[in-house]
């Protein structure tokens, strides 16, 4: 049960902590409704059974000039998503979404993100074999845990954006569009100078 609780505590804090993903869901769910923010909070789905295996076994090994690798490419490709966001024109701002692409979009950015790396090989992977250690049903239900609440808050982000972006005029929307737009580049910004000492240095 303690590992249970450790996830739903380490899900909540990793889904509220601002970052590349966070951003996304919301711009993505400005432009195109909640249905698509939902795709881009579902990515670490895809992505984090990649990161979780490859950080349990290179925990190690890993160099620091690849997390500075890492960082500085999510942070690179953030703003361009930023630059894109802020060039969309009211006209590309769809009532609904209409494909699924957002999904592979925000695969795209937590696979590059470094934020997630670290956390599997600081915290999450040492706690997911101290879990296994105690057994396979611990080691399940902290991953479980962990998902529901780093999913499932995004999803309700995502909701809570969609709530006022329906109260919204065309030209309001397309404002707070373009200000979401633009704190996605300053994020991809931040990031990419926070790991370009690692690669200076390392």
């Amino acid at each position: 049960m303690q590992f249970v609780i450790l996830g739903l505590g380490l899900g909540l804090g990793a889904a509220l902590s601002p970052g590349p993903l966070l951003a996304l869901v919301v711009t993505t769910t400005l432009a195109r409704g909640f249905l698509a923010g939902v795709r881009i909070a579902c990515a670490p789905l895809i992505t984090d059974a990649v990161i979780i295996a490859l950080s349990v076994l290179v925990v190690h090994s890993l160099p620091s000039r690849a997390t500075g690798v890492l960082g500085v490419a999510g942070g690179l490709f953030v703003i361009y998503l930023g630059i894109e966001s802020l060039r969309e024109k009211p006209a590309q701002i769809e009532a609904e979404p209409t494909g699924a692409g957002e999904l592979g979009r925000g695969a795209l950015v937590n696979l590059l993100s470094p934020h997630p790396w670290l956390f599997w090989i600081a915290v999450g992977g040492p706690v997911l074999l101290a879990a296994w250690q105690v057994g396979p049903w611990p080691a399940i239900g902290f991953l479980v845990a962990f998902f529901l609440l780093l999913v499932g808050t995004k999803i309700v982000i995502a909701a809570l954006v969609a709530g006022g972006r329906g109260r919204l005029g065309p030209q309001a929307l397309h404002r707070a569009h373009r200000i979401a737009g633009a704190l996605l580049v300053v994020a991809g910004v931040v990031l990419a100078t926070e790991f370009t000492g690692a690669l200076v240095n390392g």
